[in-house]
C-alpha cells in the first residue's frame, strides 16, 4: 500500500468504503488523494461530517455511478489504486429487478476496467462474495460474471502495468441490510419472535476490518488474476439469534428466492487451482497469458490445497459460538 498514493473507492459510501477510509487516513499517511465516488448525495453529505476535506485534505468526494463509464473515466485519472465496492447486493432485489442487477454489477465492472485501463491505473481490486461460487441467484451470477470480467482484463491490458484481481468474503457483520441490525431492530421493538428462513441455515462470518485488510494484503501482494479468499468462521443462524435475543422465539418463514441453505467459497472443482497461503487462499486464473501456476506459487511461497478440498459453510472448520458471536456483534460501531 506504501506505493498507492491516489486511491478511488466505487460504492465509497457504502459500509466497506467508509470503513476503508477511516483505515486509509488512519494507517496510511503516505496517500495523498482518496476519492470516494458514489451516487448517493446524501450520503455523501453525511460521510462529509464524519470526513470533512478541512481537516482532512486529501479526500475527494465524487458523484458518479459506475454505469457511467465517461463519469468514471474522469474520476479515475491520476489514481493507483481503484478498490470496486459498488454493487447491487440484496439478493431478493435482484431476483426482482434483474436488468438493474446486471447493469450495476456486470456493466459497472466493465467500466471500471476500462477506466483502469485508459489510465494505466497500476491496481484494482473487485469485492466479491461468497454468493458468486455456484451461484443459485442473479446477484450470485453477475457477481461471478465481474469476476471473470476482472480476471480476464489482465490479458489486454497491453503495454499498460496494469493488475486487476478479486477479494471473496462471506457474510460482513452489521454491514447495511444484514441480518444483525435487521434482528437487533425486531429484538429492541420487542417483536414476540424472530423470523429466520431456515434452522438448518449457515453462513461465513467476517468483519468490515478482516474485509478491509484482506483487500490491503491482495494490493501487497497479487501478480494479477487471483481471487483471494479469507479463512473465516462459519455460524448457524440460530446461533445468531441466540446472541443477539436470547430465548426469543425462532419463527421459520422459508428461503428467499434464490438463497442457499449453506455458502460456499470454494467449490471441489476450484480446488484443483487453488492454493494455502497461511491466513488466506487464492484461486488461480485459469487462462493467464502473462504467468503460470508455478509463477504464482513461488511468488505467494503457497502450496496446492489437498484435491478434494471444498470451503462450504456448513463443512468449515471453523466455528462461531453464541459466545464469540455476541462478543463480536457488541464490538460493531452504532453506525452504518
Amino acid at each position: 500500500m506504501q506505493h498507492c498514493h491516489s486511491i478511488l473507492i466505487t460504492g465509497g459510501t457504502g459500509s466497506f468504503g467508509q470503513a476503508c477510509v477511516q483505515a486509509l487516513l488512519r494507517d496510511y499517511p503516505g496517500v495523498r488523494r482518496i476519492v470516494v465516488y458514489s451516487r448517493d448525495e446524501l450520503k455523501q453529505y453525511e460521510m462529509r461530517q464524519r470526513f470533512g476535506v478541512q481537516e482532512y485534505p486529501q479526500m475527494r468526494y465524487f458523484i458518479g455511478d459506475v454505469r457511467d463509464g465517461e463519469r468514471l473515466k474522469r474520476a479515475c485519472e491520476g489514481v493507483d489504486l481503484i478498490i470496486h465496492a459498488a454493487a447491487m447486493k440484496q439478493v431478493d432485489t435482484a431476483e426482482y429487478n434483474p436488468d438493474e442487477c446486471i447493469k450495476t454489477n456486470i456493466g459497472g465492472a466493465q467500466n471500471v476496467i476500462n477506466a483502469a485501463l485508459y489510465h494505466g491505473v497500476k491496481h484494482t481490486i473487485a469485492l466479491s462474495t461468497d454468493k458468486a461460487c455456484a451461484p443459485t441467484n442473479l446477484y450470485g451470477a453477475t457477481k461471478l460474471t465481474s469476476d471473470k470480467l476482472f480476471i480476464a482484463a489482465n490479458n489486454i491490458r497491453g503495454a499498460h502495468d496494469a493488475k486487476f484481481s478479486v477479494v471473496r468474503y462471506g457474510n460482513v457483520m452489521g454491514s447495511r441490510g444484514s441480518v444483525i441490525p435487521f434482528f437487533q431492530r425486531l429484538r429492541d421493538e420487542h417483536a414476540d419472535s424472530l423470523p429466520i428462513t431456515d434452522r438448518r441455515m449457515t453462513r461465513f462470518n467476517i468483519s468490515l476490518p478482516e474485509g478491509i485488510s484482506l483487500v490491503f494484503f491482495a494490493v501487497e501482494h497479487h501478480l494479477g488474476g487471483e481471487i483471494f479468499i479469507p479463512k473465516i468462521p462459519s455460524y448457524r443462524i440460530t446461533d445468531l439469534a441466540e446472541a443477539i435475543a436470547p430465548g426469543l422465539p425462532l419463527r421459520e418463514v422459508g428461503i428467499r428466492p434464490g438463497e442457499k441453505l449453506h455458502e460456499e467459497m470454494i467449490t471441489p472443482t476450484d480446488a484443483l487451482s487453488t492454493i494455502d497461503l497461511g491466513p488466506y487462499y487464492a484461486i488461480l486464473p485459469a487462462n493467464s497469458c502473462s504467468h503460470k501456476p508455478s509463477d504464482y506459487l513461488a511468488h505467494h511461497q503457497g502450496k496446492p490445497v489437498p484435491a478434494d478440498f471444498h470451503y462450504s459453510s456448513d463443512s468449515n472448520q471453523m466455528w462461531e459460538t453464541v459466545d464469540t458471536l455476541r462478543e463480536k456483534i457488541a464490538k460493531l460501531p452504532t453506525h452504518g
